[in-house]
């Protein structure tokens, strides 16, 4: 049998079950920032994706419209069980974040004006931050390894253009896209 990792496909196919409580694992860890702990999930600990698979779907989720993870989720289970198994991990995705946020919204619209909640909400905005610098730099390692330097100077452009310059997402999308295949697609002549 292939090894999950090199091909980018489980040894067996999960099942509904696998695939809902993965996602309800995800979504339960990774409060506030759950892409982090889907990498774990998904790629580390159960091996059903390998890195550049993962990071590959990632780029999807990204390109499509909606939410990252609600992508993510649509596409990694309707890879392996088709519409339920798309079902599946975008309920379980979902479940526990609706019930908490509607607690938690609950419990803010009563505690909201307490002084003592700032110090913790603050904490808890650094850890999410720490968390996607952690997912971009596991996300971006294989880019340092080769002859990448395309795929690095194209991130750069776009990082520059939308963060510095304020260039609005779908013009850097629009301008840089069609620029950085086509200079890969030469590379690859």
């Amino acid at each position: 049998m292939a090894d999950s990792t090199a091909s980018g496909a489980p040894d067996s196919v999960p099942t509904l079950s696998q695939i809902f409580f993965a996602f309800f694992g995800i979504a339960i860890s990774g409060f506030g920032g759950v892409m982090p702990w889907a990498h774990r999930m998904l790629v580390e600990r159960k091996n059903w994706l390998s890195h550049e698979k993962f990071a590959e779907d990632v780029a999807l989720a990204q390109f499509l419209p909606g939410p990252n993870i609600i992508n993510l989720s649509i596409v990694v289970g309707s890879r392996w069980r088709g519409p339920a198994g798309a079902l599946a991990a975008c309920v379980g995705l979902m479940i526990a974040p609706v019930i908490l946020m509607i607690t938690f919204g609950e419990l803010y619209s009563r505690f909201g004006d307490a002084s003592w909640l700032n110090g913790p909400l603050e904490g808890l905005s650094a850890w999410a931050v720490g968390l996607i610098v952690a997912m971009t730099a596991k996300l971006a390692k294989p880019m340092f390894h080769g002859r990448r330097y395309m795929a690095i100077f194209f991130a750069a452009v776009a990082f520059v253009a939308v963060g510095f310059l304020r260039v609005p997402l779908w013009w850097a999308l629009i301008a840089l896209a069609p620029l950085s295949v086509a200079a890969f697609w030469w590379r690859l002549r």
